[in-house]
């Protein structure tokens, strides 16, 4: 079933940084107890791409992206994870996060009682710091309307801003977001969708899973479809906007 899949090259061998990757997935296999999620998957992102990482609904998509996060679960039993030549998956969570991973999951974890300006310190309270926060205020202008506000009455929308925001504020080296536009109103997915856009320009390498594969294929600079936890195409996001039948058959779309 796989259509125009472009494998990357292996590591020379076990445990070796690819050394030409910013981002390396190798081998990739995670399991929820004996439930094989994610079935032999591999890839790479040079440093400021956006990666789209579509696929139907339980094709894998959200498990890969918390696999990389070292979230626990579900659980990494083999392959190798590579970011700027470090060993991720030899690593636990808050040590992948220390590392610059950022994982902005799909209910955004807006943490109750505090202000937005209280969940943005609390970003900083352990390891590098990243963006100040006039920078990020002047990604998101109505996260500073409302920095004294709490977080959790922010609109969806907003609460997404606070979500990115908030993982700017650290050390960021790639930033995992799943599910970015579940729920917005098509103008304050604009918003997120340029604030994304600029977050690249800066740098920044992102993997996006988002069931909306039309909007995320507008702003990525490449794509991988997953069928049923398997890498079904790697190519360039291009390449799945004009590829009709590809989008049909794995998209739905």
């Amino acid at each position: 079933m796989n259509m125009a899949m472009q494998q990357p090259e292996e590591a020379e061998s076990l445990n070796v940084a690819p050394q030409s990757q910013y981002f390396a997935v190798r081998g990739l296999k995670a399991f929820y107890g004996d439930s094989y999620i994610v079935q032999d998957i591999s890839f790479d992102i040079n440093e400021g791409e956006i990666l789209a990482l579509l696929g139907r609904n339980g094709a894998g998509k959200t498990s890969t992206l918390r696999t990389i996060a070292r979230a626990g679960a579900p659980v990494l039993r083999e392959g190798e994870i590579w970011l700027r030549g470090e060993p991720v998956h030899k690593m636990q969570s808050f040590e992948a996060a220390r590392k610059g991973i950022q994982l902005v999951p799909e209910d955004r974890r807006i943490i109750p009682g505090m202000t937005v300006e209280e969940n943005l310190d609390l970003a900083c309270i352990s390891g590098e710091t990243g963006w100040e926060y006039e920078r990020i205020y002047t990604l998101f202008p109505r996260l500073k309307e409302r920095r004294k506000q709490e977080g959790t009455t922010l609109s969806g929308g907003e609460q997404q801003m606070l979500a990115i925001g908030r993982a700017l504020a650290r050390d960021l080296k790639l930033l995992l977001l799943d599910e970015p536009y579940e729920g917005l109103a098509p103008v304050v997915r604009h918003d997120i969708e340029q604030a994304l856009i600029e977050v690249r320009n800066a740098g920044i390498t992102t993997i996006i899973v988002e069931q909306n594969a039309v909007a995320a294929l507008k702003i990525a600079d490449r794509a991988i479809i997953l069928d049923t936890g398997e890498l079904a195409f790697s190519g360039s996001a291009k390449e799945v906007l004009e590829n009709a039948r590809l989008r049909h058959e794995y998209l739905a779309i």
